[in-house]
C-alpha cells in the first residue's frame, strides 16, 4: 500500500505502530481521503494478534478471542466481511490448578462457575469448596454477616477481596485470573477498572458474594467471550486489506525514533528501516536490498502514536517535553510474557479433561506456567482443522515482578519444560514423541491498564491530547486491555485527527 503524497512530500496522517489499533486507526482515516503511512518496527503487522504456522495450521499466537461487553468487536469484523465467521466458544469453562489444600500434590478442579474474576457469589457452593476447602469457605460465607461499612469503597482490588472473603479466595481463585488476564497481581488492579460497578453493588448488596451475584443477574446472556472461525488473525488481514484498498501505505521494519513539530505545525518523524526488505504482504518493496540500515524523516501533517506504551510515551516526551504526564517515570512498569504452541498427537486429550483451559495459581508445585489454553477443545473449527487425535495447546509464562522462567531457556529446554507442565495441568502423560511442531512467542511491555493509579495518569495524559488537534494517542496502555476496549478507543483517536481535516 502507498500513500499518496503531495508534490512537498507531506503525508496527511503517520500512524505509529502496526497493531490493531494503528491498523483502525489508520483505516478510518484513510476512508476519508486522507494520505496515510503506517510505521511499524516489526517485521509484520498486527501486535498482539499474532500468528504462527504449525503442522499446516495458521495459528494465533496472542489474542485469540474478544470479550463482548460492548458490539464495536462484532461491528468492525461486520463491516469488514468476517461478520458471518463470528464463533462462540465450547462452554465446558476452564480449571484452576492450585497448591495442595492437604499433602503435597497440586490439585485440578473446575473454575467456580457463578463467579465474577474468581469471586464466587456462592462461597459454600460445591465448586468452591472443592477449590479452598471447607474452612475456607465458611470464612468467605463470613462476609455476608459483616457489616459493609466496616470497611467501605475499596479502590485496592486484592485488598477488597482479602479483607472481605479471607486470603484463601485471594490466593486460590482470584489471583490466577488476575495473573492470566491482566499479568498483574491482584493487589496491583484498581476495583473500578477491573470491576466496574462491584462498589456500588458492595453497598447495595452488604456483601462481596451478594455484589458479584447482583453484578452475574445484570449481565447481558451469552458468552463473554467470542472468535473468529479460522483464528483472530483474520482480523488483521481484513484490516490491512482495508488499508491497502484506500491507499494507506504499510511500511514494515521502520522504528520511529524521533518526533517533533516544525515551525508550519506539520511534523517531522525520525524512523530507522531495517536493512532486510520487507516480504510481507502489503509491505512496500525498496528499489534494491540494503546492507545496512538507513535513517528517513517523515514528515506529516498530523500523528497517531499507536505503539507500545515506551515507544509511545518516549515519543510523547520528544514532541512535548513540557509535559510532565508523558514521562515514563510516571508509568507503572510492563511485564514479560511468553507464550509456547504445542501442536500434538495425543488422543487421549480428545475428552478434553480440562475444560477449555487451565489457570495456574502462584506457587503450585510441579507447574512453572501460569496458563494453559486447550485451544482444539475451546474452538471447534480448530479441531475440525486439525482432525481427530491432533490437538493444540498453548501454554504462558511470566508473572508480573518476577524473572520469566522462559528467558534462560533456549527452544529446546523451552518445549520440555512445556510438554512437562502440559501434562501435568492436563492430567495426561504428554512426550517427545507426541509433538508434530512447536513455536515460542515473546511478548514484552504489557502494560496493565487496569494497575492501581493508571486510570488517574490515562486521565491527565488525556486532558493534554484533547489540547491537540494534530496529535493523538492510543493503545491497550490507554484505552484498556483487549479488543473490545482497544478499538472502540482507535476509532476515537483517528476521530480527533478527522476533524482537523474537516475544519480546515
Amino acid at each position: 500500500m502507498r500513500a499518496q503524497q503531495n508534490s512537498a512530500g507531506i503525508v496527511d496522517v503517520a500512524v505509529v505502530g502496526a497493531g490493531i489499533a494503528g491498523l483502525v486507526a489508520a483505516r478510518a482515516c484513510a476512508r476519508l481521503g486522507l494520505s496515510v503511512l503506517i510505521l511499524e518496527a516489526a517485521d509484520v503487522a498486527g501486535g498482539c494478534v499474532g500468528r504462527t504456522e504449525l503442522a499446516g495450521l495458521s495459528l494465533d499466537t496472542g489474542a485469540e478471542g474478544f470479550a463482548t461487553r460492548n458490539d464495536s468487536v462484532a461491528e468492525l469484523l461486520g463491516e469488514l466481511g468476517l461478520g458471518d465467521d463470528i464463533v462462540d466458544p465450547n462452554p465446558a469453562g476452564a480449571w484452576l490448578r492450585l497448591p495442595p489444600l492437604t499433602g503435597t500434590d497440586a490439585i485440578t478442579v473446575p473454575m467456580p462457575k457463578l463467579s465474577l474474576l474468581g469471586i464466587p457469589s456462592s462461597p459454600l457452593a460445591d465448586d468452591v469448596r472443592a477449590a479452598i476447602g471447607w474452612k475456607n469457605s465458611i470464612r468467605a460465607y463470613s462476609d455476608r454477616l459483616r457489616p459493609v461499612l466496616t470497611i467501605g469503597t475499596e479502590k485496592n482490588f486484592g485488598k477488597l477481596v482479602e479483607q472481605r472473603m479471607g486470603k484463601a479466595v485471594l490466593d486460590r481463585l482470584v489471583s490466577p485470573i488476575s495473573s492470566g488476564v491482566y499479568s498483574a497481581d491482584a493487589h496491583d488492579l484498581e476495583v473500578d477498572v477491573v470491576a466496574p460497578g462491584l462498589n456500588a453493588a458492595l453497598t447495595r448488596a452488604g456483601s462481596l458474594s451478594g455484589a458479584v451475584a447482583l453484578l452475574k443477574s445484570d449481565a447481558k446472556p451469552g458468552a463473554g467471550v467470542r472468535g473468529i472461525r479460522g483464528g483472530m488473525h483474520r482480523l488483521v488481514d481484513a484490516l490491512l486489506a482495508e488499508n491497502a484498498h484506500f491507499d494507506a501505505e504499510l511500511r514494515l521494519g521502520t522504528r520511529v525514533t524521533g518526533l517533533r513539530e516544525n515551525a508550519d505545525g506539520s511534523w517531522a518523524l525520525t524512523a530507522t528501516e531495517r536493512p532486510t526488505p520487507a516480504t510481507e504482504p502489503g509491505a512496500t518493496e525498496p528499489d534494491s536490498p540494503r546492507s545496512e540500515p538507513i535513517e528517513r524523516t517523515v514528515t506529516a501533517r498530523t500523528v497517531i502514536l499507536a505503539a507500545p506504551a515506551t515507544v509511545s510515551l518516549g515519543l510523547l516526551s520528544l514532541a512535548r517535553p513540557e509535559w510532565s504526564e508523558a514521562s515514563d517515570s510516571a508509568w507503572a512498569s510492563g511485564s514479560a510474557v511468553e507464550i509456547v504452541t504445542l501442536v500434538l498427537d495425543a488422543p487421549a486429550l480428545d475428552a478434553a479433561p480440562r475444560g477449555t483451559g487451565v489457570l495456574v495459581a502462584s506457587d503450585t508445585p510441579g507447574t512453572t506456567a501460569k496458563a494453559l489454553t486447550h485451544s482444539t477443545a475451546k474452538w471447534a473449527w480448530l479441531a475440525e482443522a486439525a482432525g481427530p487425535g491432533r490437538h493444540v495447546v498453548r501454554l504462558s509464562y511470566g508473572r508480573l515482578g518476577q524473572d520469566s522462567p522462559s528467558s534462560a531457556l533456549d527452544d529446546a529446554e523451552l518445549t520440555a519444560l512445556a510438554l512437562r507442565d502440559a501434562s501435568a495441568i492436563l492430567g495426561v502423560p504428554l512426550t517427545a514423541a507426541q509433538l508434530v511442531d512447536s513455536a515460542r512467542t515473546p511478548w514484552r511491555d504489557a502494560l496493565s491498564h487496569a494497575a492501581i493509579g493508571q486510570r488517574e495518569r490515562v486521565t491527565a495524559l488525556r486532558a493534554r491530547l484533547e489540547e491537540e488537534t494534530t496529535l493523538a494517542a492510543t493503545g491497550s496502555w490507554l484505552g484498556g486491555t483487549g479488543l473490545a476496549s482497544v478499538i472502540p478507543d482507535a476509532t476515537a483517536a483517528a476521530s480527533g485527527i478527522r476533524r482537523h481535516f474537516v475544519h480546515l
